[in-house]
C-alpha cells in the first residue's frame, strides 16, 4: 500500500480493469436498415463492395479533353477545340474522343474515353461549337479517378465501430441497404430510499425529489440504450429484492442509486451479496466512494451512491466504459488535457478528485481552469454550471494558483 492509499477503498484506475477485464458483449446481432442503424455498434466490419467513385468523373462544371491537345497552349498561343457533345451527370457522353476534340461536361459526370483531364469554364472562350483554351492545365487537373475515395474490397469501417452521422452517407455512397449492427442493450434504473418523492407529489419533512433517476436516464438516452424505468423503491428490503430480481430478468444492466453506504437501511449490499456476486464496493475516488460493482444471474449490477453529484460522476466515469463494452462498442481514449488553474483548489491525499469546473482559453492563448464552486456532492449546480471536470490524482494535495492541472471536457454525453 502506498503512503496516500486508502485503506480499504480501490483505486480509480484498478477498478476501471477489473471491471472491464470482467465484461463482455452481451448484445447479439441483428440487421437493420441503414437510416434506423445511427448510433448503433457494427456487428461485422464493412468493406466496399465497389469502388467509390465507379467511374472517373469531372469534379467541376467545364470542358473534358485530351491534354496533350493543348501542350503548347498559353495566352500568347490560344488553342481551339471543337466540342462535339456533353456530359452530365446520369447521362454520359456515348463517343470517343478524337484529337482535336472536347466535350461540355458537367459535375459529377463521366469522363469519356480518351479524355484525361478538365478545364473549368471560367478559363474558355466558346464560339459557334469551337472552344478557346490559353492554358495548359496539369495532367488530370479536375477529375476524381475511380477509387479515389474507396476501393473495392477495402475495409471502410471496423467491426465495433459506433455510427455517428458522418459514418451514415459514407455507407450509403456503397449501396448498403442493411447493416449487421449489435441490438440496443437493455438498462434498468432503480431509485431507493423512503425520502424520495417523485415529481409533483408534495414534500413532507425530510423528502427529497428524486432528481438521480432523471440524471440516469438524460444520460443513458444518449448512449442509444433501452431504458426500463423501474422507479422509485422504499427501503424496504423485500422489495428492494423484488425490484432486482425482476430488473434482472428483463435487464442487461441494473443501475441503482442510493443504498450503496454503510445506514442500518442500506439493504442492496446484501440483496447482492444474495442475488449474485460482489466485485468491489469502495472506491478511493471523490465524489462517489460507495460505488458498487457486481453480477446478478442475468444481469451486471452497478450501485451509484445516493448523492446527485456522486451518482453522475459514477456513472460517467465507471458505467459509461463498462456499459460500451457490453454493447460490443469499440473502447474509446478519455479526452484529457492539462490546463492552469486560476485559483487554488483544495484537495487530501487519498483520493481521486473529480472537481467540476469550467475551462477556457485566456488572452494568451492558455487553457486554464476554475472551479465552479461548492464540490459538496449535494451540491448538483456545480454540475450545470460546469464543462469540465479537473481531474486530481490520488496523492496530489492541495493546488496554487498557475498550477497546472489535467482537466477533462465533457464529451457528447454530458453536453
Amino acid at each position: 500500500m502506498g503512503c496516500c492509499d486508502t485503506p480499504g477503498l480501490m483505486p480509480l484506475k484498478q477498478a476501471l480493469d477489473k471491471m472491464q477485464s470482467a465484461l463482455e458483449n452481451v448484445c447479439q446481432a441483428v440487421s437493420l436498415p441503414l437510416s434506423q442503424a445511427l448510433g448503433y455498434a457494427l456487428a461485422e466490419d464493412i468493406k466496399s463492395p465497389l469502388n467509390v467513385p465507379p467511374f472517373n468523373n469531372s469534379a467541376m462544371d467545364g470542358y473534358a479533353l485530351n491534354r496533350a491537345d493543348l501542350i503548347n497552349c498559353s495566352p500568347d498561343n490560344p488553342i481551339t477545340l471543337k466540342q462535339v457533345g456533353k456530359s452530365f451527370a446520369g447521362a454520359p457522353y456515348q463517343g470517343q474522343l478524337q484529337s482535336g476534340e472536347c466535350i461540355r461536361i458537367m459535375t459529377g459526370a463521366v469522363m469519356p474515353d480518351c479524355a484525361d483531364t478538365v478545364v473549368m469554364q471560367e478559363q474558355t472562350t466558346a464560339k459557334e461549337g469551337l472552344i478557346s483554351f490559353t492554358q495548359c492545365p496539369k495532367p488530370g487537373a479536375n477529375v476524381r479517378l475511380a477509387g479515389e475515395d474507396l476501393q473495392l474490397g477495402q475495409k471502410v469501417l471496423g467491426k465495433g465501430h459506433k455510427l455517428t452521422p458522418r459514418d451514415i452517407p459514407l455507407i450509403a455512397s456503397l449501396g448498403l441497404a442493411n447493416i449487421q449492427v449489435f441490438r440496443k442493450l437493455k438498462v434498468a434504473v432503480i431509485s431507493s430510499g423512503d425520502e424520495l418523492k417523485s415529481l409533483g407529489e408534495t414534500l413532507s419533512p425530510g423528502d427529497i425529489y428524486d432528481s438521480n433517476r432523471y440524471s440516469i436516464i438524460a444520460l443513458l438516452s444518449r448512449m442509444n440504450v433501452e431504458v426500463i424505468d423501474f422507479g422509485i423503491v422504499k427501503d424496504d428490503k423485500n422489495k428492494i429484492r423484488e425490484a432486482f430480481i425482476a430488473a434482472d430478468q428483463q435487464a442487461d444492466v441494473v443501475i441503482s442509486s442510493g443504498g450503496v453506504s454503510v445506514g442500518e437501511a442500506d439493504f442492496i449490499k446484501d440483496i447482492l451479496s444474495e442475488l449474485g456476486t460482489i466485485g468491489f464496493w469502495k472506491l478511493a475516488i471523490k465524489p462517489g466512494k460507495p460505488f458498487a460493482f457486481g453480477k446478478l444471474s442475468n444481469s451486471v449490477f452497478f450501485g451509484l451512491p445516493g448523492n446527485p453529484v456522486s451518482a453522475m460522476v459514477t456513472l460517467y466515469q465507471l458505467a459509461v466504459p463498462a456499459m460500451a463494452t457490453l454493447s460490443g462498442l469499440n473502447p474509446q481514449p478519455v479526452m484529457r488535457l492539462n490546463a492552469i488553474a486560476t485559483e487554488k483548489l483544495k484537495k487530501g491525499p487519498g483520493r481521486t478528485d473529480f472537481q467540476r469546473a469550467t475551462y477556457s482559453v485566456n488572452e494568451n492563448g492558455q487553457l486554464v481552469v476554475q472551479s465552479t464552486g461548492s464540490q459538496g456532492s449535494g451540491v448538483f449546480s456545480s454540475m450545470s454550471q460546469s464543462n469540465c471536470f479537473i481531474v486530481l490524482e490520488q496523492d496530489r494535495g492541495n493546488v496554487e494558483a498557475g498550477e497546472i492541472v489535467t482537466i477533462e471536457p465533457y464529451n457528447a454525453l454530458m453536453d
